[in-house]
Parts: C-alpha cells; sequence; structure tokens
C-alpha cells in the first residue's frame, strides 16, 4: 500500500513540474499584458499597438515619485536605460516602428513572442546601428512586397511584447534620453 502511494505522489508531482514550467511563461506573460493594456504604468491603460514611454521623473527619482504615480513605472533593477512599451496585435495588418537616429548611442528595441517569452527579433544599435529608419512588423502570413529602404521582422505571432531600451549616460542626459525615447513609433503599414 505504501509503494502505491508512492507512485501516485510522484506522479501527481511529475505532472505539476510539468505544467508549471510549461504554463509559467504563458501566465506571466498574462499578467504583464493585463499590467500594459488594462493598468498601465502610471498614466493610465496603454492602448493595443501604441507604445508608452517611462517618465522622467519616476525614472529621475524612483524614490521621492510624483503624488499618482505608479511604483510599477519605476519598479526593476535597470537604471541606465529609459523602457518604451508596447503590445502588439498583428491581427488587423502589419505595423511599421519608427525610430529616430539616436547619433551613436546606445538602444534596442525586444520583440519577444508571448506564447513561449522567446525573443525573435531585435532593433538597435548592435543589430541595425543608430540610424534612424522603419520597420515593417509582419504577422504569421503575410504576404506582401516590404516597402523600399524598410527593414523586415516577421512575428511568429500576432501577438508581441515589445520593449524598447535608450542608453541615460547621466541625470543631465535624461532629457535627450527621453526625447529621444518618445520618437520610438508605431504606425500602421502604408
Amino acid at each position: 500500500m505504501r509503494l502505491e502511494h508512492l507512485l501516485i505522489f510522484f506522479t501527481v508531482m511529475a505532472a505539476t513540474w510539468f505544467a508549471a514550467t510549461y504554463f509559467w511563461p504563458r501566465m506571466l506573460l498574462s499578467v504583464f499584458k493585463r499590467a500594459i493594456v488594462v493598468k498601465g504604468f502610471g498614466e493610465g491603460p496603454i492602448p493595443v499597438n501604441t507604445l508608452y514611454t517611462q517618465s522622467q521623473a519616476p525614472f529621475a527619482d524612483p524614490l521621492n515619485m510624483p503624488a499618482g504615480t505608479s511604483r510599477v513605472a519605476s519598479a526593476g533593477v535597470n537604471r541606465d536605460t529609459l523602457l518604451t512599451l508596447g503590445w502588439l496585435d498583428l491581427s488587423k495588418g502589419p505595423l511599421v516602428l519608427h525610430v529616430p537616429d539616436m547619433g551613436g548611442r546606445y538602444y534596442s528595441v525586444q520583440f519577444t513572442n508571448p506564447s513561449n517569452n522567446t525573443n525573435f527579433a531585435y532593433v538597435g544599435k548592435r543589430t541595425t546601428g543608430t540610424g534612424a529608419g522603419d520597420f515593417l512588423i509582419t504577422g504569421p502570413g503575410w504576404s506582401g512586397d516590404v516597402p523600399g529602404g524598410m527593414g523586415h521582422i516577421a512575428s511568429p505571432r500576432r501577438s508581441v511584447l515589445l520593449i524598447g531600451r535608450v542608453l541615460v549616460y547621466d541625470d543631465g542626459d535624461l532629457p535627450a534620453a527621453h526625447r529621444l525615447s518618445t520618437q520610438l513609433r508605431l504606425a500602421p503599414a502604408p
């Protein structure tokens, strides 16, 4: 009888471990999507297919934030790059990401597949350089021509988590870095 109980226990533990390992990224990103789209990060909800750039005040002084600012907006250990976030839905068609001329400054835009929490593309200093550019973001099954002079990012899913980062050299550089961060823009494809 004890052996049967041990077999049942280990079977349940193995099934629980598998379920937690398989579903954890999906659950975590579901919570993150809700935080972005429903709650927002300080200034209210962030609509799908738009970008939100972290405010300067919470970034500059995360311990003494203005009243009404969400602590989530300044959470994290990343204290040298401003964040830009967006949740993309490519079911209605492709989008175009515009990046400004960063003038040699480090920046990156990370594209994450929310179904399995894997990154599938990057735009930034190390991958595409720091000059201004436009990138067509397409979903699965898209067929068409990429306009001339535009990069192409093919997403494996219709939902995409976009995380942009722009380097802040020091406190005096914060306004310039923020200005560049807010110039990261999304628009429907022409």
